[in-house]
């Protein structure tokens, strides 16, 4: 990804937290010498070795996961909030832009084995039924409907590199609390969402 120097985030802790926020992400490769895109959730974790890794799950019937190879890369896309910038807010004439945050992991993925794929999927559950008002678990399902995860392949994606973009109008200090003023005025989330994050940089 093309990343100005002032757009470059290289903190690993916020770009940890940012992932953990953003999770349900693309696992782009490559299938059939096209690239193949499939939207799921990819939790960030620490495997046995103590190396970060992306742990997610895709239909078996998705020939995506065909393709994979300890020795090739696949690409992981996080977005964050995105915002259109005026650049009527500015003092001076220039075009409009668009402000945003995203995050790029590449790695090499691996196969997981059944229980390692249940034991994910337990993980994963009890993490976003946590805010819910009857949370269920997946202990409390019958083995007939828990069956279904032999119609998916799950895998770990041990990270070999991250790129993390956070285009938030560093390149424009005298114009930021008037573009910050008027990101609050609108009543989208990505719009309020990015002038936050202007705010704390």
């Amino acid at each position: 990804m093309y990343i100005p120097e002032h757009n470059k985030n290289e903190n690993w802790d916020e770009i940890k937290d940012f992932i953990r926020q953003n999770s349900f992400g693309i696992l782009v490769n490559r299938y059939d010498n096209k690239p193949w895109a499939t939207h799921i959730p990819l939790e960030l974790e620490v495997n046995e070795n103590g190396k970060n890794v992306l742990v997610g799950h895709i239909a078996k019937a998705n020939p995506q996961w065909k393709t994979f190879s300890e020795n090739e890369e696949v690409l992981c896309i996080f977005n964050g909030p995105h915002a259109y910038v005026s650049s009527s807010w500015y003092k001076e004439e220039e075009v409009p832009t668009w402000n945003y945050i995203a995050v790029h992991v590449y790695g090499k993925p691996k196969i997981l084995d059944e229980a390692m794929v249940m034991a994910s999927l337990h993980r994963l559950v009890d993490k976003y039924e946590q805010g819910s008002k009857n949370p269920i678990s997946l202990q409390n399902m019958s083995p007939k409907t828990l069956r279904q995860v032999k119609g998916i392949v799950g895998f770990q994606i041990e990270i070999t590199d991250i790129q993390a973009k956070y285009k938030l109008s560093q390149n424009r200090e005298n114009d930021h609390e008037q573009i910050i003023k008027e990101l609050e005025k609108r009543q989208d989330a990505g719009s309020k969402a990015v002038s936050g994050h202007m705010k704390k940089r």
